[in-house]
């Protein structure tokens, strides 16, 4: 498949949920970023949920598997990591994203490993939420990081008005 420019990539570290998975393939599919996929998975990549939860969007999609976020992190010594964490001290909308920049997100049930973040404070970002609660959901909360990059990027080379066929206003 041919591809354009890499807005931006998507880091799962250990992710568990397979339907999470394909909702973010079909996120980085629709708005043409890379997926990584890094550690051990909580499913198998023919699951038939992670694959149904992608439709067909599977054939636009760049997946890399990784067998570490070390292993990944020294394939691109050049790249931006930010780290998404409900632990982070800044927002995300505070971040200042470029194209190639790399979107890290931990496992459902535990989120990022505690001594990455205490080594990466200034990359951790929270999306924000009212307190008492856990987290959002991880597709969510990669729906949420991508499109506010997205945002900040002017979203180029996206569709960004839409038609109106046969509606009448005055009916």
């Amino acid at each position: 498949m041919k591809r354009g420019i890499i807005l931006f990539n998507i880091v799962l570290v250990e992710p568990e949920i397979p339907q999470n998975t394909g909702n973010i393939a079909r996120t980085c599919a629709a708005t043409g970023c890379t997926l990584h996929l890094v550690g051990k998975l909580g499913f198998e990549i023919s699951d038939k949920y992670l694959k149904r939860a992608g439709l067909d969007y599977w054939q636009y999609l760049d997946v890399k598997m990784w067998k570490d976020l070390g292993q990944l992190q020294s394939a691109y010594p050049q790249g931006k990591f930010y780290y998404f964490t409900t632990k982070g001290r800044a927002r995300h909308v505070d971040a200042r994203f470029a194209s190639g920049d790399f979107l890290v997100f931990g496992k459902e049930t535990k989120g990022l490993p505690e001594e990455l973040l205490k080594a990466h404070p200034g990359e951790c970002l929270r999306i924000p939420m009212r307190g008492g609660l856990r987290s959002l959901n991880l597709s969510n909360s990669v729906a949420i990081a991508v499109y506010e990059g997205l945002r900040q990027c002017g979203f180029p080379g996206f569709e960004t008005k839409g038609e109106l066929h046969n509606l009448r206003w005055d009916d």
